[in-house]
C-alpha cells in the first residue's frame, strides 16, 4: 500500500507542522481563512488540548464533542471521537485522508425515509377495504 501524502507532506511531517504553518501550506482558502484570520474558539483550543491528554494517557478513549464545524488535524488521526448528530454520538475513526475535513461530515444528521408497506393499515383510507 502506498505512503499516505497530503500536498506532498507525510502524516509524520503534517504532526510536527503547526497549526498556521499547517492552513499557510495544506489547508484549502475556507480553513485556511477560519484559522488564521478568526482562529480557533475557546471550545476549540479546550477540545486539542483534551486530544492532547488523551492521545498521550489512552488512544483508545472515545470522546464525545457537538463540535461539528471543528476542522480535523494530523493530531488527531488514530481517535475514535463521537460527533453529535442531534440525537446521538456517531463514533468516527479518524484516518489520515480525513485530514483538512470537518467532523460533522462524517456525522449525518439526517436518516433515510423508510416508509411502511402498502395496503391494509397503510392509511387511514384503506380501512374500509374487505379482508380477503
Amino acid at each position: 500500500m502506498a505512503e499516505f501524502r497530503l500536498r506532498g507532506y507525510t502524516l509524520e511531517e503534517l504532526e510536527k507542522m503547526s497549526l498556521e504553518e499547517l492552513a499557510k501550506k495544506v489547508f484549502d482558502a475556507k480553513i485556511r481563512r477560519k484559522i488564521l484570520k478568526r482562529g480557533l474558539t475557546e471550545q476549540e483550543k479546550k477540545f486539542l488540548e483534551k486530544i492532547k491528554e488523551i492521545k498521550q494517557k489512552n488512544p483508545n478513549k472515545f470522546i464525545k464533542t457537538h463540535l461539528r464545524e471543528m476542522v480535523i488535524l494530523p493530531i488527531m488521526v488514530g481517535l475514535t471521537i463521537g460527533v453529535y448528530n442531534g440525537k446521538e454520538y456517531v463514533p468516527v475513526k479518524i484516518r489520515p485522508e480525513m485530514i483538512g475535513r470537518r467532523l460533522g461530515e462524517f456525522s449525518i444528521t439526517i436518516k433515510e425515509v423508510k416508509h411502511g408497506g402498502p395496503g391494509i393499515g397503510a392509511t387511514r383510507g384503506t380501512r374500509f377495504l374487505a379482508v380477503k
